[in-house]
């Protein structure tokens, strides 16, 4: 049942409301496994390749792993229906970001310091061609449920599976340009997802990321 003073505050907290509240568990908890696979994969091919930009997707898959555990957190029990509980869902998927954007600007100074250059590889092409059609999917999904449940948290995990799929774009396009001498293109990825991180990550500690 859901609480009077909740559907004052919250008039979408009806059967619906409920009904997209499972919804956004159920793909958060289905992104678990799907990261799960794509950071052991992505890691080993991102190794092999010398690819920071591999190696940082692979990774930032961590980092969307604890912000789907976030959203899961958010929409288990008493907590599906608790304002504070979004509030810091939220909060917690913002510092999400904020873990991701340094780490990738770290490791691409790293590579460029030791002079890695990424080089394809059969499986960090497979890898990276499957979240590239896959997470975009996710990540649209959980907006939309983000929007609809007012959920900066569930919205600001669609963002990041969006960007999982941006990172998979760059890594696949740094891998072929880099035969043709423009290495730079894989590093210069990194960094301005690296950016769009920090930018989204204080969106959603605003409480913005539901909303764009």
């Amino acid at each position: 049942m859901v609480p009077d003073q909740w559907v004052h505050e919250h008039p979408a907290a009806s059967a619906g409301w409920l009904r997209d509240a499972r919804a956004a568990r159920t793909l958060s908890v289905a992104t678990l496994v799907w990261l799960a696979a794509e950071s052991t994969l992505g890691l080993a091919a991102g190794v092999s390749a010398h690819s920071v930009a591999l190696i940082g997707w692979a990774l930032s898959a961590l980092v969307e792993a604890a912000a789907s555990l976030i959203v899961v957190w958010r929409f288990t029990g008493s907590r599906t229906l608790s304002p504070n509980a979004e509030t810091t869902a939220r909060r917690a998927v913002a510092v999400s970001f904020w873990l991701l954007a340094p780490y990738l600007v770290v490791h691409v100074a790293h590579d460029l310091d030791v002079g890695h250059r990424p080089e394809p590889t059969a499986l960090g092409i497979v890898v990276t061609s499957l979240s590239l059609v896959g997470m975009p999917l996710l990540g649209l999904a959980k907006r939309r449920l983000g929007a609809r449940l007012a959920s900066a948290a569930t919205s600001g995990e669609g963002t990041q599976n969006l960007m999982c799929g941006a990172m998979a774009a760059g890594v696949l396009a740094g891998l072929w340009l880099n035969t043709l001498g423009w290495w730079w293109v894989d590093p210069a990825m990194a960094v301005a997802l690296a950016v769009v991180a920090a930018r989204e990550g204080v969106r959603a500690w605003r409480g913005h990321a539901c909303c764009h």
